[in-house]
């Protein structure tokens, strides 16, 4: 009875239902989402959302141009608060970008309409785009 009040369980869980049972993701929908497009690896393989999670699993998840990388410390069924989730898993990411490397590319100012050619040209030098898009064309 304590294993269904704080959402542990003993027996198989899926891994859509795990991923946001630990707050890797918003919703269930959307790890299901990322499982269907092969963001989603256990011990790596891509596993479809059905695929069963075992303590001790190494789960890779990219999501929003970052990967997280856990291994499976509790097998958990339902969402729980943070503080409980955080120890369902240990952490292996990478860290994420820093904030202000990730907004200082491309911003433009609001109204300044569509960027002209030379505006654009700009914009991929500043993201280092220029040196990439002359060797490929």
């Amino acid at each position: 009875m304590a294993e269904a009040a704080n959402g542990t369980s003993t027996g198989p869980v899926r891994v859509d239902s795990w991923i946001w049972s630990v707050r890797l993701t918003k919703t269930r929908s959307q790890a299901g989402t990322a499982c269907r497009a092969g963001h989603v690896q256990v011990n790596g393989e891509r596993v479809k959302a059905a695929h069963h999670v075992k303590v001790g699993d190494e789960v890779r998840l990219r999501l929003d141009g970052r990967e997280r990388i856990v291994k499976v410390v509790t097998l958990l069924r339902k969402r729980v608060g943070a503080p409980v989730a955080v120890e369902a898993y240990i952490d292996n990411s990478p860290p994420p970008p820093a904030r202000a490397d990730v907004l200082a590319a491309g911003v433009r100012d609001r109204g300044l309409g569509r960027p002209t050619k030379r505006d654009r040209r700009e914009m991929e030098r500043l993201r280092g785009l220029s040196e990439s898009r002359r060797a490929a064309g």
